[in-house]
């Protein structure tokens, strides 16, 4: 198995935009004065491709702000720097037959090798076909290789594409959706979309009593309840 490769210190880095100026232009707007955000896992260029593909997933529409806005992408560094992306709970001595795909993951790949290793085979792909980094692509573009990742059609050496899509769409889910105090679903916002009331058991107690009727309450995260 590959080692893990992290990063040892928080590193604060500046949101990439979708389509970004020149590398050694200084960025004015929005992005330019967003808060940072402190990546313990990503470098600067995995930084850039995570963001871009995260609000490829989830851009900033009526409802929402974008996935990396909402610290998703914060949930997924967390995860990579920790016990998960280590694959703490993962049998990774071998052999490594072909599985199928009622199987699960098969792969002799801690999840951060994983991501390590597929990011750096797409930004190859992404420069060698279009010239260029996957955050600095056009949208129709990005599209064309998110699709050709989720089909597994995009050909990545010693990576199955669509293995790395499917762990990735899922921490993306997860990020959106799990308790804030994780990084992502920043100010319950995720929860919000849904109209999910929070982590109170006693909330089990009015699925009868408000069926078929609106339950409005402000959502509670395991913070509101320590």
């Amino acid at each position: 198995m590959a080692g893990v490769v992290g990063v040892g210190v928080a590193i604060p880095v500046a949101p990439a935009t979708a389509e970004a100026a020149p590398k050694d232009k200084v960025q004015d707007g929005p992005a330019a004065n967003a808060s940072a955000r402190c990546y313990q896992f990503f470098d600067l260029n995995e930084v850039a491709f995570i963001e871009a593909f995260v609000d490829h997933l989830i851009p900033a529409d009526e409802l929402s702000p974008s996935g990396t806005e909402l610290g998703v992408t914060i949930y997924i560094d967390r995860q990579l720097a920790g016990a998960w992306g280590r694959g703490a709970r993962m049998y990774l001595l071998g052999p490594w037959p072909a599985g199928t795909s009622q199987q699960g993951y098969q792969l002799p790949l801690a999840p951060a090798d994983l991501y390590r290793s597929a990011i750096r085979a797409v930004e190859a792909h992404c420069e060698a076909v279009h010239g260029g980094s996957f955050d600095r692509l056009q949208p129709a573009q990005r599209q064309q290789i998110m699709l050709a990742l989720s089909d597994g059609s995009l050909r990545l050496q010693q990576i199955p594409a669509q293995v790395f899509f499917d762990m990735a769409y899922a921490n993306v889910m997860e990020g959106l959706f799990a308790d804030p105090i994780y990084g992502g679903n920043k100010d319950k916002r995720g929860w919000r979309l849904v109209g999910f009331p929070g982590v109170m058991a006693a909330h089990a107690e009015n699925i009868e009593r408000f069926r078929g009727e609106p339950y409005l309450v402000e959502p509670l995260g395991i913070a509101d309840l320590s």
